[in-house]
This record gives C-alpha cells, structure tokens and sequence, in this order.
C-alpha cells in the first residue's frame, strides 16, 4: 500500500514539524495546500520532502479536495497540521503497508482523542470522535459547508484502534474564540441554505448537547476540563442557533 498524506495549511510553522515527523517511514509523498503563509511553514514542509502547492482559499472543503487531487498515490491521509499519529497507529499504519489491502475495503477510519491544556480528553462528545481518514484516493471526496466539512468514502470502511492525536486549542481563550468562529460560519451556510428555526431551539439544543455531552456520554470523568468543555460545546451550540434566528429575523 502507498499513501500519500495530504494537509492543508496556513501559518503552521508551530505545529507542523510535530506532525510531519509523526509521519516519517509511512508517507510515500507528502502534499501540502498552502493558502498563503507568512511564516516559515513552507521551510518546514520543503525539510521534510513535501511537496508544497499555493492556493488562494477555496474553503475547508475546496482546499481539502484540491490537496487529495494532488496526491499520485492509490491511497490518501488527510491529516491536519495539528494532528499527530499515536505510536499504535503508526504501527497499524506501517503494518497496512506491507500487506495488500481487500478489494472492497475503501477507508479505514481511527479514533481521535484531543490534548486540551496539557491532558488527554477521553470523555464527553469529544472522544471517540472517530472518523475516516485513510482511503482509497478515487473513492473520497470532502463536503459540507464553510465549517465542519466531512469525508464523504464509498464502499466498506474497516476500523483501526490507534489514536490519532489532535493539539487543537491553545488554552480556553483560544477555544471559545473558535466556538464563535465556526459558530458563525454555521449560521451563514443554514441561512443561504434557507433553514429557519423556532425561538427555543437555541436553548433547547445547546441543553441537549450540554447534557449529552457531560452526562450521557461522561464527560464528567475529565473533572473540571471536562464541565469547560461541556459548557463550551452548549454555548456554541446556543450561539450558532441564535446567530441563525438573526438572520432570518433580519431577512423577514
């Protein structure tokens, strides 16, 4: 099996020698989108042999399927610059490598476990977070709106165990700014999409999703980090609905 791991970028000097090293011996190519760094993330890409393309930004979804695009490999790994393969993962890589995958096997997806303020979260709507992230180049395409895009892989997906690692948030300040942000961006692709909604929904979803996430699926168990990021998921999840009842308030 050969992969090429494929990013998108802009300004990830920081984050992206601890990605790309996580990749050494595994990566038949490295394709990197960059819409534009100031820093030197190009330097760091060109240290590591990736091959590095200018885009002007297309979006989440149009710079992601630019990147897979690129890739000459039959398989792809899409990989964010403040991600990291887990020592197990990267051994379940490296042993797919050496054997011919099935036929009608397509992706293979692996859970994600977020490091947040120094500490493992492996509780709450946080983890598993398991997605598909290896696949069969022809057979994924990303979709979606200006936020939270997904990989979209036809035929049978099998599971792997290892951990991929995401270094996301640099302290609380930085989360609820990007809670806003992705809160927003949301809004405005429901709104073009034409979706109204009543006056509880904002209240009444950002109560569930507190309740799912903190409860239901024991986010409790990541002590005060844990009830952070339960409150913070509800109140973008309020903000979101609320930013979405505007617009359409101002639209009628």
């Amino acid at each position: 099996m050969k992969i090429s791991f494929c990013l998108i970028t802009l300004n990830e000097e920081h984050n992206l020698p601890r990605c790309l090293g996580s990749l050494k011996d595994l990566a038949d190519e490295i394709v990197i989108i960059d819409s534009g760094s100031t820093d030197g993330t190009e330097a760091v890409a060109k240290q590591f042999g990736a091959r590095f393309i200018r885009q002007e930004w297309l979006g989440y979804v149009g710079q992601k399927n630019r990147a897979i695009r690129e890739g000459k490999s039959e398989w792809t790994f899409s990989i964010d610059a403040d991600e990291v393969l887990s020592p197990q993962l990267r051994d379940e890589i490296q042993s797919l490598k050496y054997e011919e995958a099935p036929s009608e096997v397509t992706g293979y997806s692996m859970p994600r476990c977020v490091s947040y303020e120094e500490r493992w979260i492996r509780h709450g709507d946080w983890y598993p977070d398991r997605l598909v992230r290896l696949f069969r180049r022809k057979s994924g395409r990303f979709v979606g709106g200006r936020v939270h895009e997904r990989l979209e892989v036809e035929g049978p997906i099998e599971a792997l165990e290892g951990d991929l690692y995401h270094y996301s948030f640099k302290d609380a300040a930085d989360h609820w700014s990007r809670c806003e942000k992705y809160a927003k961006l949301w809004a405005e692709t429901q709104f073009e999409n034409g979706r109204k909604i009543g006056p509880l929904t904002p209240p009444a979803r950002a109560m569930f999703r507190w309740f799912r996430g903190y409860i239901l699926k024991h986010g409790f168990l990541d002590g005060s980090l844990g009830l952070r990021i339960a409150n913070y998921c509800a109140g973008e999840v309020y903000l979101k609905y609320k930013l979405l009842r505007r617009m359409n308030r101002v639209k009628a």
